[in-house]
Formats: structure tokens, sequence, C-alpha cells
């Protein structure tokens, strides 16, 4: 029998997901000043667990307080908060949900407000003008090591306070996904170099981790089927990735592409000769390299970027090229998308993203209106993307100023 979303499925490490659809993983700005979890993220984790969804991701998890993806950001870094965590954990799996803690370092993706001297595989700024990241320094091969046992750490804690399970972030450019990539990896020594050396981090971590949780432990990693950029990690690159982290054996692999530098992740980048189905093809970013993936590894798949219908998702499925569908921006709106789409074979999500104008307060939109529902309000789909654009700057200025004058060596 075909799967369609509604179907169960069964990680290689024996745990059950009640279905084929994920909350993807997207950046809350939740934390207190000291980067601890709060009742935030309570509220909106609760909501999203009632909304239906078999797996939800999170936001990201620093594993160091020096180097985030924004002031926002919840770390695990001798900062206490364990407690809110457990919270956090007890929230997001309820209704028969499973959580897990996507784990991460932001690299030279830090921002300026968070640390003008971010850490990278070599020091080698971002091709961004007018950049709101540093020039970042080389990482020591001890520090290297270092960011191994502080992934490893994390992913303990989140297995300690109740996460269903860890999610590797190696895309979007941040650090892992920089030492994978050439462009940004011009390194000499045993974690520079050839492929097998660009992927001793995230294989490292990987191999940690697995040794630290056991085999019945969810790990999921998030990996770019291409950094879209020339001489960067290209689609071969991540062929053999995935056939090593089966190796290593990963329980779900979530496909992305992009970074800052390109962000694919957020405009879409489609194999489209790979595809044959134009349900699909309209709808998913990253569906035309999920058949060479597929081809390449027996870890599950999930998808993520563009899914809206349910005849979409439930087309791919039928495809096997993936296993799990990954949806996003609709929850930061309609917290219960999942439940609405396994009512019906007909359902669609909606495609908030076209009618905000101009455009490119899109990301500040959708951040905004998961705040709201953290803070227990109404989403507003009414906000125009001037309005979100003004608003957002405004929330993340005073969410910087928190961090002021506190000690980042």
């Amino acid at each position: 029998m075909t799967a369609d979303i509604s179907f169960p499925i069964t990680l290689p490490c024996g745990v059950s997901v009640k279905n084929r659809i994920a909350k993807a993983p997207m950046t809350e700005g939740l934390a207190d000043p000291m980067n601890r979890a709060t009742e935030r993220h309570v509220t909106l984790y609760r909501k999203w667990a009632e909304g239906g969804a078999g797996i939800l991701v999170t936001g990201n998890v620093q594993v160091d307080r020096r180097y985030l993806e924004r002031p926002g950001n919840v770390v695990v870094d001798q900062n206490g908060g364990l407690e809110e965590l457990r919270a956090f954990a007890a929230a997001g799996t309820v209704n028969d949900t499973l959580l897990f803690m996507q784990i991460g370092h932001a690299g030279r993706q830090t921002p300026r407000r968070v640390n003008p001297r971010p850490v990278a595989p070599s020091e080698i700024a971002m091709t961004l003008p007018d950049s709101a990241f540093g020039a970042p320094r080389a990482l020591t091969s001890d520090e290297v090591e270092d960011a191994i046992q502080r992934f490893i750490h994390v992913a303990t804690v989140a297995k300690e306070t109740g996460f269903s399970g860890v999610q590797i972030h190696g895309a979007h450019g941040y650090l892992i996904s920089e030492f994978l990539s050439p462009l940004a990896n011009q390194r000499t020594d045993k974690w520079g170099g050839s492929l097998e050396n660009r992927a001793r981090l995230l294989r490292s971590v990987v191999q940690g981790i697995r040794a630290a949780v056991g085999s019945s432990y969810p790990i999921s990693v998030k990996l770019n089927s291409s950094d879209f950029q020339n001489g960067g990690f290209s689609h071969e690159d991540c062929l053999q990735v995935v056939k090593w982290l089966e190796e290593d054996t990963v329980d779900l692999l979530e496909i992305s592409g992009g970074n800052y530098e390109n962000p694919a992740m957020m405009i879409g980048a489609r194999g489209a000769d790979e595809i044959r189905n134009t349900t699909i093809a309209r709808e998913a970013y990253f569906m035309g390299y999920a058949k060479s993936i597929r081809a390449a590894t027996s870890i599950p798949l999930m998808v993520t970027g563009g899914f809206r219908s349910r005849a979409a998702m439930d087309a791919a499925l039928a495809e096997g090229d993936v296993d799990i569908i990954g949806i996003g921006r609709p929850m930061c709106v309609d917290t219960d998308a999942p439940n609405q789409l396994l009512a019906s074979p007909v359902a669609s999500t909606t495609a908030y993203e076209q009618s905000i104008k101009p455009s490119k307060g899109a990301l500040g939109w959708f951040c905004l209106n998961i705040i709201r529902i953290a803070d227990g309000k109404a989403p507003d789909p009414g906000m125009t993307g001037e309005e979100a654009i003004s608003a957002y700057l405004e929330n993340e200025e005073k969410t910087a100023s928190s961090l002021e004058g506190r000690d980042i060596n």
C-alpha cells in the first residue's frame, strides 16, 4: 500500500513517528538574556504539538554562547536552564508528538551584534555587501575538538531533559556546513582539503553523539543537497556524505540547500529535470535532489521547502523518494496546519508569503507571528511587510541589547 501523510513510519533506531508531517526547524528568538528557554517556548511548542505533526524540530539551540545565529537563541553552555528545557520538552511532546532539538553552531554567520569576531574553518569572510557579519578567525585544532565535545554535551542534555531526538545542523552555511565547503574551508590539516577531511567534523559529531546517547535515540542531520555556489559543496559531495552518514547510523536526513550568500532555502532551488510529477514540481524546492539522494542511501529522508497541498505531499511520498514532509512557514500562522492536511485529501495550507508586500519583509513577518503565538496572542496575517520590517528590527535590537556587557571570551 502506498504511504500517504497519515501513515506512521519507524526510524532505523526503532522509534515510531505517528505520521509523515514534520514541523521544520525555524528560528524563534525567544530565549531570555541568559539564552535559556522560557515560558514562551512552552506556549509555542504546546500549540504546535497539539497541531498534529508527527515531529517538531526546534529552531537553533546553540552549543556556544559566543556564536549565535541571532541574539534570542537558546544555548546550552554552562548557563543553567535545565528545568526550563524540561518544561519545553514536556510541552512539545504532548499529543504523541516527537520533539527533536536542533543543535548548531553559527560559525562565521554569527552577527556582528553578537560577536564582531566570529570563528570559521578558515579566515575567509562572507561575500556579502554591507555584511552584518565580521571577518572570522580560523579555529585552532583544539577548538575544533572542543566544538565536537560541545555538540555531544548538548545532545546528552537534550536526551536527559526529555527531547525525543536531536537534529545536527549541517546546512545553510553554519559551522558544520562551512567545514564541508571548499570555499569556506581551506585548511591544510585533517579538517580540510579532501571531502573526507571536510566531512570529519560532521561525522565526528554524529559518531560522538551516537556513542553518548545509545542506539535507540533518534539522530537526524540537516544537510545541503548543494550550496549552489561555484566551487562550493556540490551535489556530488552530498551524495558521498549521505553514504557516510548511513554508516554512522543516522536515523533521519533533512534535505535542504544554500546559505546566506545564496539563500536557496528561502527562495527555492529545483533540479527540475529530475522531477516527473508536475504537482510536486510546482511546490517542492528540493525534490529534484531527493531522487538521487534516495538512490545513495536508505536513511529516511525529510524534504522541506515549498510544500503546501496534501496532493503534492501524498504524490511525493508515492514516488518513494521522500519519507517525511517538512512544513514551516504555514505553521507560523496556522499552528494546526498538520491536522487540517490530515483531515482531507484535498486540503492545502496557505502560502502566506505570496501576499506579503514588500516581499523583503517576509522573514520578519513570519518571525513576528511566531512571537505572537508564543505570547499567547492570535497571529496577525494582515500585517504588511513594511510593518514587519520595522517591528522585527525593533525586536532584534531589544533582544541584542539584553546581551550587552556579557563576557564573550
